[in-house]
């Protein structure tokens, strides 16, 4: 049986969608998202052709020449992908009141997204993610992109989805490695926004959630999606900095994942790895206290995530990585720390020799 269990809207004016949260959704999904009618395709990566994919063609009719399947991983997540994708649905001859359906974890939401967002200049799309980093962040919000040699996510464009289904069943399947990468946004939410959901979280939450059980699974998707889309609708575009703030632990994130390439690294795991730093970072800096750097190392490093960087990257390496980062401004390095804990700030006004300090203790 479905089951919807919250129905969450992001409000952005015209742009304005629904997130659909419960066990079960993709049978009816064709309502849900309303579908009916419309001239449907999919993209989806080699693991959910495997497991979930016929579940998906048969609530959407649609037959297997209507679905593109790219390799599964961060790697696929490049503009030469994009070109593939564009080239099958030129190929499709599909019209611009066709909807793009991402069907996957948070590479596929980004990369179908994108395409839709270029196709015809603009075509609609539906997220259905089926990881819980997907769920809890990257589905919501209309961020699409790719990746690039030089940095993560600076190949994009902001292209706001006409609904996101996120069915919870989906989650049964996943390893307990994209689970706890999932976990890493999670964390990061009450971090940022919410100290009484970060307490939540370690009183047990996290290992509940680590287990895939039903009523907690729900209700964090639902908190972290609320929080989202809050700060969505207060900063579609990301002009004014607030939505900003939802990138806490991505610049020494991101420069662990363009270090290794892209393929040693989940994308949550270095944003674990990510909110560690910051929260040391601000620690140092006298904005949150030790005891709750600590307690942030000690939640991260409980979901089963690593708190230190990979083996040989360097201080110099941080520095270079992150110089290319989206949130440089006027050539100074911007980064989203905490002020205090459940409060973030964007801010270049730091101490450059407590960053210093924050690199060195992680790199040695």
């Amino acid at each position: 049986m479905s089951a919807l269990l919250h129905q969450l809207p992001v409000s952005l004016g015209r742009a304005a969608y629904d997130i659909h949260i419960g066990s079960g959704l993709i049978r009816n999904i064709q309502q849900l998202a309303g579908l009916q009618g419309r001239v449907l395709r999919v993209v989806t990566d080699s693991h959910l052709a495997a497991l979930h994919l016929p579940a998906l063609q048969a609530a959407l009719g649609l037959e297997a020449g209507q679905v593109f399947v790219i390799p599964a991983g961060e790697p696929s997540k490049t503009w030469a992908s994009a070109e593939q994708v564009l080239d099958w649905m030129l190929g499709q001859k599909l019209s611009r009141d066709a909807l793009l359906v991402a069907f996957g974890g948070g590479v596929i939401g980004d990369l179908a997204g994108f395409c839709a967002a270029l196709y015809q200049r603009g075509i609609g799309f539906v997220q259905v993610p089926t990881t819980l980093l997907a769920m809890v962040d990257s589905s919501v919000g209309g961020k699409t992109g790719v990746n690039h040699a030089r940095g993560k996510n600076l190949i994009g464009a902001f292209h706001q989805p006409q609904a996101v289904v996120a069915d919870l069943q989906l989650l049964k399947t996943l390893p307990a490695r994209e689970l706890a990468a999932g976990a890493a946004e999670v964390i990061k939410y009450g971090l940022l926004a919410d100290a009484a959901f970060f307490a939540e979280l370690e009183d047990g939450a996290i290992d509940r959630l680590m287990a895939v059980d039903a009523a907690t699974t729900a209700a964090v998707v639902q908190r972290c999606c609320a929080i989202k889309a809050a700060i969505v609708a207060e900063d579609e575009f990301e002009t004014t900095g607030r939505r900003a703030l939802l990138n806490l632990g991505h610049t020494f994130g991101h420069a662990v994942e363009t270090y290794t390439g892209y393929t040693e690294w989940l994308h949550g795991e270095a944003v674990g790895l990510g909110l560690v730093m910051a929260a040391d970072l601000s620690a140092r800096l006298g904005w949150i206290t030790a005891e709750d750097a600590r307690r942030c190392e000690a939640l991260v490093a409980r979901a089963g995530l690593p708190v230190r960087p990979p083996r040989g990257m360097t201080p110099s390496d941080f520095h270079r990585l992150m110089a290319g980062d989206k949130k440089v401004a006027a050539g100074q390095l911007r980064l989203v720390l905490l002020k205090p804990l459940g409060t973030a700030v964007l801010t270049a006004d730091f101490d450059p020799q407590q960053l210093e300090a924050t690199l060195a203790h992680f790199c040695a």
